[in-house]
Protein backbone atom coordinates (compact mmCIF):
# COMPACT_ATOMS: atom_id res chain seq x y z
CA UNK A 1 0.00 0.00 0.00
CA UNK A 2 2.16 2.19 0.64
CA UNK A 3 4.19 1.82 -2.64
CA UNK A 4 1.54 1.08 -4.86
CA UNK A 5 -1.83 2.61 -3.33
CA UNK A 6 -1.22 6.07 -1.33
CA UNK A 7 -0.31 8.89 -3.35
CA UNK A 8 2.78 10.34 -4.29
CA UNK A 9 3.27 13.44 -1.85
CA UNK A 10 5.71 16.48 -1.28
CA UNK A 11 7.20 16.60 -4.42
CA UNK A 12 9.01 20.02 -3.37
CA UNK A 13 10.61 17.54 -0.67
CA UNK A 14 11.70 14.40 -2.34
CA UNK A 15 8.67 13.20 -3.84
CA UNK A 16 9.18 9.24 -3.41
CA UNK A 17 11.41 9.87 -0.39
CA UNK A 18 8.30 10.63 1.91
CA UNK A 19 6.75 6.88 1.47
CA UNK A 20 9.51 6.73 4.31
CA UNK A 21 6.84 8.55 6.54
CA UNK A 22 4.61 4.61 6.77
CA UNK A 23 7.40 3.41 8.05
CA UNK A 24 8.99 6.15 10.06
CA UNK A 25 5.76 7.02 11.92
CA UNK A 26 4.85 3.86 13.15
CA UNK A 27 8.20 2.58 13.81
CA UNK A 28 8.29 5.67 16.03
CA UNK A 29 4.75 3.96 17.61
CA UNK A 30 6.32 0.65 17.97
CA UNK A 31 8.86 2.51 19.85
CA UNK A 32 6.07 3.78 22.57
CA UNK A 33 4.78 0.53 23.11
CA UNK A 34 8.04 -1.42 23.67
CA UNK A 35 9.07 1.20 26.51
CA UNK A 36 5.41 0.84 28.06
CA UNK A 37 6.09 -2.88 27.99
CA UNK A 38 9.62 -1.71 29.85
CA UNK A 39 8.32 0.29 32.06
CA UNK A 40 5.51 -2.18 33.67
CA UNK A 41 7.95 -5.00 33.43
CA UNK A 42 9.99 -3.05 35.73
CA UNK A 43 7.63 -1.63 37.86
CA UNK A 44 6.04 -5.01 38.32
CA UNK A 45 9.71 -6.71 38.40
CA UNK A 46 11.09 -3.93 41.55
CA UNK A 47 7.74 -5.07 43.47
CA UNK A 48 7.72 -8.48 42.82
CA UNK A 49 10.66 -9.42 41.96
CA UNK A 50 9.52 -12.31 39.39
CA UNK A 51 11.32 -13.39 36.19
CA UNK A 52 8.13 -13.38 34.03
CA UNK A 53 7.98 -9.39 34.55
CA UNK A 54 11.90 -9.15 34.65
CA UNK A 55 11.05 -11.02 30.99
CA UNK A 56 9.05 -8.97 29.73
CA UNK A 57 10.72 -5.32 30.64
CA UNK A 58 13.98 -6.85 28.94
CA UNK A 59 12.12 -7.69 25.87
CA UNK A 60 9.92 -4.19 26.00
CA UNK A 61 13.48 -2.37 26.34
CA UNK A 62 15.42 -4.60 23.59
CA UNK A 63 12.33 -4.08 20.90
CA UNK A 64 11.94 -0.54 21.71
CA UNK A 65 15.70 0.18 21.22
CA UNK A 66 15.70 -1.97 17.49
CA UNK A 67 12.49 0.75 16.51
CA UNK A 68 14.09 3.84 17.94
CA UNK A 69 16.97 3.06 15.98
CA UNK A 70 14.51 2.61 13.22
CA UNK A 71 13.10 5.84 13.87
CA UNK A 72 16.41 7.62 13.92
CA UNK A 73 17.86 6.25 10.66
CA UNK A 74 14.49 6.78 8.95
CA UNK A 75 14.16 10.17 10.16
CA UNK A 76 17.22 11.79 8.82
CA UNK A 77 16.95 9.33 5.53
CA UNK A 78 13.89 11.86 4.89
CA UNK A 79 14.66 14.95 6.45
CA UNK A 80 17.87 15.27 3.58
CA UNK A 81 16.20 15.53 1.31
CA UNK A 82 13.13 17.29 2.66
CA UNK A 83 15.41 20.08 4.80
CA UNK A 84 18.73 19.07 2.27
CA UNK A 85 20.62 17.48 6.17
CA UNK A 86 20.11 14.59 7.15
CA UNK A 87 19.82 16.18 11.07
CA UNK A 88 19.04 19.48 12.96
CA UNK A 89 18.52 19.44 16.89
CA UNK A 90 14.98 19.85 16.42
CA UNK A 91 13.34 19.04 20.00
CA UNK A 92 11.90 15.77 18.52
CA UNK A 93 14.97 14.57 17.27
CA UNK A 94 16.86 15.18 20.19
CA UNK A 95 14.09 13.90 22.79
CA UNK A 96 13.96 11.01 20.83
CA UNK A 97 17.64 10.13 20.89
CA UNK A 98 18.08 10.71 24.54
CA UNK A 99 15.69 8.55 24.76
CA UNK A 100 17.22 5.92 22.53
CA UNK A 101 20.75 6.41 24.59
CA UNK A 102 18.78 5.44 27.61
CA UNK A 103 17.49 2.63 26.03
CA UNK A 104 20.64 1.39 25.24
CA UNK A 105 21.94 2.26 28.53
CA UNK A 106 19.07 -0.10 29.64
CA UNK A 107 19.85 -3.32 27.65
CA UNK A 108 23.67 -3.21 28.39
CA UNK A 109 23.30 -2.87 31.89
CA UNK A 110 20.36 -5.64 31.90
CA UNK A 111 22.79 -7.76 29.81
CA UNK A 112 25.16 -7.91 32.92
CA UNK A 113 22.72 -10.42 34.51
CA UNK A 114 23.60 -8.90 38.20
CA UNK A 115 20.70 -8.88 40.24
CA UNK A 116 21.44 -5.04 41.08
CA UNK A 117 22.66 -4.69 37.58
CA UNK A 118 18.25 -6.01 37.34
CA UNK A 119 17.23 -3.25 40.08
CA UNK A 120 19.13 -0.84 38.55
CA UNK A 121 18.28 -0.88 34.78
CA UNK A 122 14.54 -1.54 35.91
CA UNK A 123 14.58 2.43 37.41
CA UNK A 124 16.53 3.53 34.55
CA UNK A 125 13.93 2.42 31.88
CA UNK A 126 10.68 4.17 34.47
CA UNK A 127 13.15 7.22 34.09
CA UNK A 128 13.34 6.68 30.43
CA UNK A 129 9.47 6.60 29.91
CA UNK A 130 9.33 9.60 32.13
CA UNK A 131 10.79 11.20 28.69
CA UNK A 132 7.88 9.56 26.58
CA UNK A 133 5.86 12.92 26.82
CA UNK A 134 8.33 14.80 25.79
CA UNK A 135 8.61 13.23 22.72
CA UNK A 136 5.49 13.76 21.92
CA UNK A 137 4.28 17.00 22.46
CA UNK A 138 7.69 18.69 22.32
CA UNK A 139 6.38 19.76 18.48
CA UNK A 140 3.65 22.10 20.23
CA UNK A 141 6.09 23.09 23.14
CA UNK A 142 9.27 24.21 21.26
CA UNK A 143 7.88 24.73 17.58
CA UNK A 144 10.46 22.60 16.15
CA UNK A 145 11.16 21.79 12.64
CA UNK A 146 9.21 18.17 12.69
CA UNK A 147 6.16 18.12 11.04
CA UNK A 148 2.71 17.23 12.92
CA UNK A 149 1.09 15.96 10.31
CA UNK A 150 -2.10 13.39 12.16
CA UNK A 151 -3.13 15.80 14.51
CA UNK A 152 -5.43 18.92 14.49
CA UNK A 153 -2.38 21.28 14.06
CA UNK A 154 -1.23 19.70 11.22
CA UNK A 155 -1.78 19.58 7.68
CA UNK A 156 -3.91 16.74 7.28
CA UNK A 157 -3.99 13.14 4.75
CA UNK A 158 -4.99 12.12 1.76
CA UNK A 159 -7.64 9.71 2.51
CA UNK A 160 -5.45 6.99 0.91
CA UNK A 161 -2.73 8.32 2.69
CA UNK A 162 -4.66 7.66 5.83
CA UNK A 163 -5.94 4.51 5.33
CA UNK A 164 -2.07 3.22 4.28
CA UNK A 165 -0.81 4.91 7.62
CA UNK A 166 -3.84 2.99 9.45
CA UNK A 167 -2.82 -0.34 8.01
CA UNK A 168 1.31 0.67 9.29
CA UNK A 169 -0.43 1.24 12.40
CA UNK A 170 -1.54 -1.93 12.43
CA UNK A 171 0.94 -4.15 10.88
CA UNK A 172 3.49 -2.57 13.33
CA UNK A 173 1.34 -3.29 16.49
CA UNK A 174 1.58 -6.89 15.58
CA UNK A 175 4.83 -6.95 14.99
CA UNK A 176 5.68 -5.18 18.16
CA UNK A 177 3.60 -7.23 20.33
CA UNK A 178 4.77 -10.54 18.50
CA UNK A 179 8.62 -9.98 18.94
CA UNK A 180 7.80 -8.84 22.69
CA UNK A 181 6.01 -12.02 23.23
CA UNK A 182 8.39 -14.07 22.00
CA UNK A 183 11.56 -12.45 23.51
CA UNK A 184 9.73 -12.69 26.68
CA UNK A 185 9.16 -16.51 26.24
CA UNK A 186 13.12 -17.03 25.10
CA UNK A 187 14.14 -14.44 28.57
CA UNK A 188 12.08 -16.40 30.66
CA UNK A 189 12.88 -20.36 28.95
CA UNK A 190 16.80 -18.49 29.50
CA UNK A 191 16.14 -17.41 33.06
CA UNK A 192 14.41 -21.66 34.22
CA UNK A 193 17.66 -23.17 32.45
CA UNK A 194 19.78 -20.63 34.23
CA UNK A 195 17.96 -22.01 37.46
CA UNK A 196 18.26 -25.46 36.99
CA UNK A 197 21.97 -25.42 36.16
CA UNK A 198 22.25 -23.75 39.32
CA UNK A 199 20.61 -26.64 41.35
CA UNK A 200 22.52 -29.05 39.25
CA UNK A 201 25.92 -27.52 39.98
CA UNK A 202 24.41 -27.49 43.70
CA UNK A 203 23.56 -31.25 43.69
CA UNK A 204 27.25 -31.83 42.36
CA UNK A 205 25.16 -33.41 39.02
CA UNK A 206 27.63 -30.83 36.82
CA UNK A 207 30.80 -28.92 37.18
CA UNK A 208 29.88 -25.36 38.30
CA UNK A 209 32.78 -24.71 36.18
CA UNK A 210 30.46 -24.99 33.32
Amino acid sequence: MAFFYAPVAQCDAGCLTQKIFYFHVPSAYAMYIGVAACCLGSLFYLWQRTSMWDAIAQAGGEVALVFATAVLVSGPLWGWKAWGTPWVWDPRLTSTLLVALILMAYVVLRSSGGEGEKRFAAGLSVVGTALMPVIHYSVQLWRGQHPTVITRRGGGLDPAMGLTLSMAFIAFTVLTAGLIALRARLATTEARLDALDADAAALGLIDSED
